[in-house]
């Protein structure tokens, strides 16, 4: 007999929608893709054949529809891995239990799931206006000291803990095979670090001093078995560890419109997102 989930923490709407989202099963497609702010949602879902739905709740925007004849949502999730948690927790409730009953199905279902996102490249030599796919993401956030371990390596985790002297073990995941070798070899391939926050937790100083010192050198000199991180953004590590704990297929896609070691912002970033946006499409549908 399953568990039954208790109504105080699998939450819903007067509608039978899930509580944050919004949404009902109905509503979603088994390939989503998500972007980080409402407003893109929008330029992603210009490029469906038809749109047969659209939903929105604080900043989680949602469309879905059709390309080439396979059904596809586009959502927003707002930005870092709190938000990414609540995201992958009610996606998976989505096709998973039974909202009704409160109770999970006996049968598992598996999403594919691809963050487009923007990020800024730590290796001088991966320029703006690159499109990387994130092979290993690391998180330095703190989501998974509340979840079971992850399997797998995580030797980019202890070398993060011990080059940053970081009083928590960051973790590691890595993106789906299946989805990653489907990609054109113009896609940079890279290890992804994941940060709480835009500005201290990435190097950048304001009006704020950071307290690690020179943190984008030490990390790019970093290397594991022949690979060197290659950027900073706020969502990638989080998406590929629940992902992994809920057996779910993710693939973080990311438009470089920064280089932090020549202090350079892509100019023409807005083109670089919408080119790897008709990529996606091109791929996955």
């Amino acid at each position: 007999m399953s568990r039954q989930i208790p109504e105080s923490e699998l939450i819903l709407n007067a509608d039978g929608s899930i509580y944050h989202l919004h949404l009902k099963p109905e509503n979603l497609a088994s390939l989503v893709f998500t972007v980080g702010d409402p407003d893109r949602v929008p330029l992603v879902s210009k490029y469906f054949d038809q749109i047969d739905f659209k939903g929105s709740k604080r900043e989680f925007v949602t469309h879905t529809g059709r390309v080439k004849g396979r059904r596809v949502t586009v959502m927003s999730t707002g930005m870092g891995t709190d938000n990414v948690e609540i995201l992958m927790t009610e996606l998976d409730s989505l096709v998973n239990v039974d909202l009704k009953t409160h109770t999970v199905k006996p049968t598992e279902s598996s999403l594919e799931i691809i963050r487009l996102g923007t990020s800024g490249s730590m290796q001088a030599d991966l320029p703006v206006g690159s499109l990387l796919a994130s092979e290993i993401a690391v998180g330095v956030d703190t989501l998974m000291q509340f979840y079971p371990k992850l399997a797998g390596s995580q030797k980019w985790s202890k070398l993060v803990r011990d080059t940053l002297d970081l009083t928590f073990l960051p973790y590691q995941a890595s993106a789906s095979t299946t989805l990653l070798e489907k990609l054109p070899s113009d896609f940079y391939r890279g290890v992804t670090l994941t940060a709480p926050g835009f500005y201290a937790p990435q190097g950048r100083e304001i009006r704020l001093k950071p307290k690690m010192e020179n943190m984008i050198e030490r990390l790019a000199d970093l290397e594991v078995s022949g690979l060197k991180m290659t950027n900073f953004e706020m969502e990638t590590a989080g998406y590929y560890a629940m992902g992994q704990l809920l057996n779910h297929r993710m693939l973080s896609l990311n438009a470089i419109v920064a280089n932090r070691p020549s202090g350079e912002f892509d100019k023409e970033a807005e083109k670089t997102v919408d080119r790897m946006i008709r990529a996606a499409l091109e791929v996955y549908c």
